[in-house]
């Protein structure tokens, strides 16, 4: 095999996946270098299996609002299956299937520790403890992801705490399971572990609401519905401390303000940490091009990295923390593999149309900025909202279907700049939000998309009767 390659991508997420293959496509010579699992953190232990994880409780969630499908609801949920279920969807932790990808690509597959070397050259780290160095003739790709970030809470490491892989990957469901954090991973998995089994769950949140980086309404909606669940929601508390004996067993946690049970004190018997994640950029040999690798890697529009010359460098994913979610990754892994190819592209998504979906039931789906990150950002808009269970279509979809819909309208402009919409099952909203939103969809032309009847998207009716039209 030869060392010398036109595209180098160093990671095998989603997003490295896509480069390299648009690459290949092109009629490139890429090698992909891999230090786990091809198909990388989503398809094994974060988006794939926890999704999984989820919904069979949402399946019966949704049926206890169907009266008539309410009634044959009895029972538990079937908790073997539903890891059977995670186990067949992640392959069991295998990524063969994925090989015969990477072979129909013709995409060479180095598995180790990838890290730069220099100009244009990867030095990669082999199972075996030898080192093979690769060159680029083209450019070289960092889709090196990212890892969970653990606070400096004292004990808190020592105490073995489930990050998102050990909730993921478990093979039990603990009687009790505490949650720091209160974004999207703590909020999913501490729903889905409640309705596995889990007899007690408290999410502690150092904030003042779930979802901080939603509106504020959808975070206080999906706290109403975790306290009608029996999860308890700890706001504005911090973290003394953790403990747990060497040997095992339960986990003690320390709340700073001691306000939950004798001594301030909560045990599970997990704790899981759901702080936030940090770019994987130390240890990746950005000093031998002149980087510091402290923090993510900044990009420009092209998602080359700036700061160093010649452009041959690029950076997508997490690593570059412009919007730490797979697809858009793998939105930046087109526009990188169309950039190396010599495509003439720029980043638009990632500076204002992000779309996200938090799975928790109600669900959280959001495009675009916030009210308040627009005002910041010093756009004139009008907010106009809507009851999500206010048209024929939720009324089908069963009995007591809440939540919110709303639009951010530029009033300069009159077009859409964001909307979030909260409610069971309300994640296929989303995509015409994020059309409009991208497209940049003037609200008279924006009226004449006719909502089917009866469906749920008759809600987008609604908001523009509430504008006005």
């Amino acid at each position: 095999m030869t060392d010398q390659f036109d595209v180098i991508v160093i990671g095998a997420g989603p997003p490295g996946e896509v480069a390299a293959g648009r690459c290949a496509d092109g009629g490139l010579a890429v090698a992909l270098v891999e230090r786990e699992l091809v198909g990388g953190e989503c398809s094994y232990w974060a988006c794939i299996p926890s999704k999984t994880l989820i919904r069979p409780g949402d399946i019966l969630a949704a049926a206890r609002r169907v009266p008539g499908a309410a009634e044959a609801v009895t029972g538990t949920l079937d908790v073997a299956a539903a890891f059977a279920q995670r186990d067949y969807m992640t392959s069991s932790w295998s990524d063969q299937g994925a090989m015969a990808w990477v072979e129909d690509e013709g995409i060479a597959l180095v598995r180790g520790i990838g890290r730069l070397a220099g100009e244009r050259t990867v030095a990669v780290e082999l199972p075996d403890g030898g080192e093979r160095v690769l060159t680029a003739r083209r450019a070289v790709v960092l889709a090196c992801g990212s890892a969970p970030a653990i606070p400096p809470v004292p004990g808190l490491a020592e105490a073995r705490p489930w990050d998102n892989r050990g909730a993921t990957g478990a093979s039990e469901v603990p009687a009790r399971l505490v949650v720091l954090g209160g974004g999207p991973v703590g909020c999913e998995l501490a729903q889905a572990y409640r309705r596995l089994g889990s007899q007690e769950v408290t999410v502690v949140v150092r904030g003042e609401r779930l979802l901080p980086r939603e509106e504020p309404f959808a975070g206080r909606e999906v706290q109403a519905a975790f306290e009608a669940e029996g999860i308890a929601v700890l706001t504005r508390t911090e973290v003394a401390s953790v403990r747990r004996d060497p040997a095992g067993g339960p986990v003690t946690v320390t709340l700073g303000d001691g306000r939950a049970g004798p001594g301030g004190e909560l045990v599970g018997d997990e704790l899981l940490v759901a702080a936030g994640r940090r770019s994987r950029t130390a240890g990746i040999g950005l000093e031998t091009v002149g980087l510091d690798g402290g923090g993510p890697v900044r990009v420009d529009r092209r998602l080359r990295v700036e700061g160093v010359e010649g452009g041959w460098l690029y950076a997508i994913g997490d690593v570059n923390g412009l919007a730490p979610l797979t697809h858009m990754g793998k939105y930046q892994g087109r526009l990188a593999g169309d950039a190396i190819l010599g495509r003439e592209v720029s980043d638009v998504a990632d500076h204002g149309v992000v779309p996200r979906v938090t799975f928790t039931d109600p669900q959280v789906c959001a495009v675009g900025p916030t009210e308040a990150d627009a005002r910041r950002a010093g756009v004139d808009v009008r907010v106009v909202r809507t009851d999500t269970g206010g048209v024929a279509g939720a009324y089908v979809q069963g009995n007591d279907i809440a939540g919110t819909c709303q639009l951010l309208v530029d009033q300069g402009r009159r077009v859409v700049v964001g909307a979030t919409f909260t409610g069971p099952g309300v994640q296929e909203l989303l995509h015409s939000a994020t059309v409009a939103v991208a497209g940049e969809v003037p609200l008279e032309r924006l009226w004449h998309a006719v909502p089917s009847f009866p469906t749920v998207s008759e809600v987008w009716l609604r908001l523009l009767e509430a504008y006005g039209l």
